[in-house]
């Protein structure tokens, strides 16, 4: 299976990119899902979260209290390294699964933390959507409902858009309208259906 990674720093679009490649019938493979995933109410892992930071972590129902939890984390590295270490390798495991049953010529699995992790191993070819930072405070803020400090932490915690764009194979510039992202999406589809095939010259 030819596979593509998306990514991108927070707030730099990664979702209307990966909405825009599933419109072309292409399986998309969200690791936020797969995150909530093995999460839900009841899992191991709950259940090891709970223990770890306090049942009030939890809400009446069993289900994480996501602002709190991520509020914590990502004010403390140790806390934050914890999660990982629980959550990456399940994480992993549910990607490697959605891989093998991708059904479409090509998948594409959408990640903020493709580089970070071992993720990228799991890919063919490294897409990144890129805009500025302030363009990612903007777009964050505004959808996250978040404050600056905690958009600022999470930005911390991603890779430089620097070291990001080094490692991409192809770049989105994601700063105008939906027309000129369809536009880029079009033309990378039908290039990544020729990789597929093995017919790119």
């Amino acid at each position: 299976m030819f596979v593509v990674g998306l990514t991108g720093g927070i707030g730099s679009g990664k979702s209307a990119v990966a909405t825009l490649f599933a419109n072309k019938g292409v399986r998309v493979i969200n690791s936020d899902s797969l995150a909530r995933e093995v999460v839900v109410a009841g899992s191991d892992a709950i259940m090891q979260i709970a223990l770890h930071f306090g049942g009030d972590i939890l809400d009446d129902a069993g289900n994480l209290k996501r602002s709190e939890l991520r509020q914590i984390v990502f004010a403390d590295e140790q806390e934050r390294l914890w999660l990982e270490t629980l959550l990456h390798p399940l994480i992993a495991k549910l990607m490697q699964n959605r891989i093998a049953n991708c059904a479409s010529s090509y998948c594409i699995i959408e990640s903020p933390l493709l580089l970070e992790t071992e993720q990228h191993k799991l890919v063919n070819r490294v897409l990144v959507v890129d805009v500025v930072e302030k363009t990612q405070l903007q777009r964050a803020m505004q959808r996250d409902h978040n404050d600056e400090t905690t958009i600022r932490a999470i930005m911390a915690t991603q890779m430089s858009r620097v070291d990001r764009l080094q490692y991409a194979d192809d770049v989105i510039v994601n700063e105008t309208g939906i027309s000129a992202l369809a536009a880029a999406v079009h033309a990378l589809h039908n290039k990544y259906l020729a990789l597929a095939a093995g017919n790119a010259q």
